[in-house]
C-alpha cells in the first residue's frame, strides 16, 4: 500500500553522519586534564556534540548556559554543583542554568550534547566561551 504523501527529501544531498569515535584521537583541551573528541556541530543550529574525557581532578570553571545541554556519565564520576553524578546518570541542563565549578572526582568519560554556547567567567570576568565555532577549530586540530 502507498504511503498518502510523498516524504522524500527534498534535498538529495543529505546524508547520515556516522562518527567512529574509535578512530579519533583525544584533543586536549584546558591543561593537562581535559580531552575531547568532537562528534558534530552544526553552523545552522549552533549545536555541538563531543565525548569529553577528563581526568581525574580536572574542573570546568564556573559558567552559565546560553542554551539547553545534555550530559551522560559513560564512566567515572562527576560534581555538578552540590550533586555527585557516575556511570549511566543522564543530566539535563536547561538553557540560562549557571553554576559553580563543575569537578572530575575520578578518571571520567561522558557525552555531551549542547544546543548552543556556554559562558564561563571567574569573580570578575567573562573568561572563555565555547559554541559550535570554537569546537569546530579544536575538531580540524584531528
Amino acid at each position: 500500500m502507498p504511503l498518502p504523501q510523498d516524504i522524500s527529501p527534498v534535498n538529495s544531498e543529505l546524508m547520515d553522519s556516522i562518527v567512529r569515535t574509535g578512530q579519533l584521537d583525544w584533543i586536549q583541551y584546558q591543561g593537562e586534564t581535559g580531552f575531547m573528541k568532537v562528534l558534530s556541530y552544526s553552523p545552522e543550529s549552533g549545536q555541538w556534540a563531543v565525548l569529553f574525557k577528563w581526568l581525574k581532578g580536572h574542573v570546568a570553571a564556573p559558567h552559565k548556559h546560553l542554551s539547553a545541554a545534555h550530559a551522560f556519565l559513560i564512566s567515572g564520576k562527576l560534581k555538578v554543583r552540590d550533586e555527585i553524578f557516575g556511570a549511566g546518570d543522564y543530566i539535563y541542563e536547561p538553557n540560562g542554568m549557571v553554576h559553580d565549578a563543575t569537578e572530575a572526582l575520578e578518571d571520567t568519560v561522558y557525552l555531551f550534547l549542547c544546543e548552543g554556547p556556554v559562558l564561563y567567567f571567574d569573580d570578575e570576568n567573562f573568561t572563555r566561551y565555547t559554541g559550535w565555532e570554537q569546537i569546530k577549530k579544536l575538531s580540524e586540530q584531528n
